[in-house]
């Protein structure tokens, strides 16, 4: 059975965080929401709660097949966190599915050499990611080999999809 890892922290954006965990779920993989704490209550931009089962210390990139990383505010305090860092830099180091939304690639940008890659995000963070040395674009996903990325919960449907189907 395949594992997907999807991070969480305070200030997630719901539907980023709630609609993979459940599609994914739905297609039979094995979900983990990883915090920088296990068993901690999170809370969403707009106070849904969620718990952790995993601490990212305790995770390692070879259980995994993917990353989801949401967007919301939880992407800037992700990257506070040394061990979620590690997390994903092991992921793109392994070639394995990073797939973030909104401000999710913020962590990308923390995390994975994106010199040359294609990506997109919410625009707010479009000088972050090229300034990361990425290819901006303004598309609804955006797939360069491991990474897929989207900009908006209204991109969700086509992001999953691209998940889904990298996993396949």
């Amino acid at each position: 059975m395949k594992r997907v890892a999807i991070l969480i922290e305070n200030l997630y954006e719901e539907p980023e965080l709630l609609y993979p965990y459940y599609r994914l779920k739905e297609e039979g993989y094995e979900v983990h929401l990883v915090g920088t704490e296990k068993d901690k209550v999170y809370t969403g931009k707009y106070g849904y709660p969620m718990k952790s089962t995993h601490a990212s210390k305790e995770v390692k990139a070879d259980d995994y097949d993917a990353v989801v990383i949401p967007g919301g505010y939880s992407p800037d305090h992700m990257r506070r966190c040394q061990d979620t860092v590690n997390f994903v830099k092991e992921m793109c180091q392994q070639q394995k599915i990073i797939a973030a939304i909104c401000h999710g690639p913020w962590m990308m940008a923390s995390s994975c050499d994106l010199k040359g890659k294609r990506v997109t995000s919410f625009f707010s963070i479009k000088d972050d990611l090229i300034n990361a040395g990425a290819q901006y674009v303004d598309e609804e996903v955006v797939i360069d080999g491991n990474l897929i990325t989207s900009r908006t919960p209204n991109d969700l449907v086509a992001f999953v999809k691209a998940i889904i189907e990298k996993l396949k």
